[in-house]
C-alpha cells in the first residue's frame, strides 16, 4: 500500500525520467503523508506527473525506485521480477549447469530491485537486504524464490543483520526462512569450494570474481603465484588447478586462511601451496623472491565518497609495492570493488603507481563483474568491480 507521495522540486525529475532508480533527499520539494522507513511511496514531478514507486528511507538516497510504471506491488509483482532475473541467468547458462551451481540470482538495481541481493549456493538461496523496504518484504521474496526455483531450493537464509543501514532497526536478526542448512560444498567451473553463509563474509563467497578466477587459471601454468587478500582462496585454487608451480596465499584473517586451506585440500592441491596469515602490505614489503604473478583483490578501501582520497592512496601504495616486487615478464591482476572508485579513477591510480615504479607496463585486459551481476545502463553506479591485467617488464 502506498503510504505517501514524494513531490520533487522543479528541474529534479530528469534523472528519474531517464530511469535512474535513486531519488536524493535534496531533490524533494514536499512529502504528502508521513512515511516510515521502508514504506512504499509514489514519486511525482513538480507538476504532479507520475514518475515511479519506491521504498522510502531516511538518508541521502531517500527513495529507491522499484517500478517506473503505475502498478500494484503484490505477489505477482515480486514473482514477475524474480522470474525475469531467473530468465536472464538461464539465458547466460547458469541454470542447471553441471559445472557451476553457485551464482547471483538478483543483483539489486541491475535486476530492478534496489536494495536486494540473492545468491544461490547449490540448493540454498541467501537473501541480503540493503534497505528496510526489502527487509520488510523478505517473506514474500522468499516464497517467490522458492516457487520460481522449485524443486531446486531446499534452504533459504535471510542475512540482513549487517547489510542494512546502521540507522535501521537494530533488532533485525539473520534467520532461516526455509530449511536449516548452514554450509555446503559448491561447484564453480568444476572446482569445489566450501561456503558457509551463516558465518562467512557477505553471503558467504565472492561470486563476482568467477570469470576473473577462470582467467587467472589461463595464465597460471608454470608460474610462482602470490594471492593477496585471498579470503577463501578462490584465485589460488584456480591457479593450482591450471598448473601453477607454487602458490602463496595471504590474508590477515586466521579464519580466512583456514577456509583457504580447506578449499585447497578439497581440490587436492596441497603440495604446491602455502598459507600465510599476514597483512598483505607487510607481506609484500618483506618478500625477497620475485613472483611471476601477483593478485591484488583487496576489500573495499572506500565505501563512502568522503574517504575516497584515502582509498586512492591505499590502492596506489599496494599496486606500487606489487609492481616493484613482480618478476620481469610478470602478470599483475589488480582489482577494486569500491563503488565510489569509478573505472577511470582506478586506472589513473594504477597509472600513477606504474610511473613511480618505472616499469614497462602493458594492459592485457580490462575486467569487471560477470553477467549474473548485470548493471542497468541507466545506473552506471552498478558497475562496482574494476580490474586490470598488466604485463610488467
Amino acid at each position: 500500500m502506498i503510504k505517501a507521495t514524494i513531490i520533487l522540486k522543479s528541474g529534479k525529475s530528469d534523472s528519474i525520467e531517464r530511469r535512474h532508480p535513486w531519488i536524493f533527499s535534496g531533490a524533494i520539494k514536499k512529502i504528502e503523508g508521513n512515511p516510515a522507513e521502508g514504506d512504499l511511496v509514489e514519486v511525482v514531478s513538480n507538476k504532479n506527473e507520475f514518475l515511479g514507486l519506491g521504498h522510502y528511507q531516511n538518508g541521502s538516497i531517500a527513495v529507491r525506485i522499484i517500478s517506473f510504471e503505475k502498478t500494484t506491488i503484490n505477489n505477482d509483482f515480486w514473482k514477475n521480477k524474480i522470474q525475469s532475473a531467473f530468465n536472464l541467468r538461464k539465458n547466460i547458462g547458469l541454470i542447471e549447469n553441471p559445472k557451476t551451481n553457485t551464482y547471483r540470482l538478483i543483483f539489486a538495481e541491475g535486476d530492478g530491485l534496489p536494495g536486494l541481493v540473492v545468491d544461490i549456493y547449490n540448493k540454498t538461496a541467501v537473501i541480503q537486504a540493503h534497505s528496510l523496504g526489502m527487509h520488510q518484504n523478505r517473506q514474500i521474496i522468499s516464497e517467490m524464490i522458492e516457487d520460481t526455483l522449485n524443486p531446486q531450493i531446499e534452504n533459504i537464509y535471510y542475512k540482513g543483520e549487517d547489510s542494512l543501514p546502521r540507522n535501521n532497526d537494530t533488532s533485525v536478526k539473520n534467520e532461516f526462512l526455509l530449511g536449516n542448512l548452514s554450509e555446503d560444498i559448491v561447484l564453480e567451473n568444476g572446482l569445489q569450494f566450501k561456503v558457509n553463509w551463516v558465518d562467512g563474509q557477505k553471503t558467504g563467497f565472492f561470486i563476482d570474481q568467477r570469470e576473473n578466477r577462470f582467467l587467472v587459471g589461463k595464465y597460471a601454468q608454470g608460474k610462482n603465484v602470490l594471492n593477496t587478500y585471498c579470503y577463501t582462496g578462490g584465485f589460488s585454487v584456480y591457479a593450482l588447478a591450471n598448473g601453477a608451480k607454487h602458490v602463496d596465499s595471504v590474508d590477515s584473517s586466521k579464519k580466512a586462511m583456514e577456509l583457504t586451506d580447506l578449499n585447497i585440500e578439497l581440490n587436492h592441491f596441497t603440495q604446491n601451496h602455502q598459507s600465510h596469515t599476514d597483512d598483505a602490505m607487510d607481506f609484500l614489503s618483506n618478500i625477497e623472491k620475485p613472483y611471476d604473478m601477483i593478485i591484488l583483490d583487496p576489500p573495499a578501501f572506500a565505501k563512502h565518497i568522503d574517504v575516497r582520497h584515502r582509498a586512492v592512496s591505499g590502492y596506489k601504495r599496494i599496486n606500487l609495492m606489487a609492481l616493484n616486487k613482480i618478476a620481469h615478464g610478470g602478470i599483475l591482476f589488480t582489482f577494486s570493488c569500491s563503488q565510489v572508485i569509478d573505472p577511470r579513477l582506478f586506472e589513473s591510480t594504477i597509472l600513477s603507481a606504474a610511473i613511480l615504479a618505472k616499469r614497462n607496463v602493458r594492459v592485457l585486459h580490462h575486467l569487471s563483474q560477470p553477467a549474473d551481476h548485470p548493471f542497468s545502463i541507466y545506473h552506471p553506479e552498478g558497475r562496482y568491480l574494476k580490474g586490470l591485467v598488466l604485463f610488467v617488464e
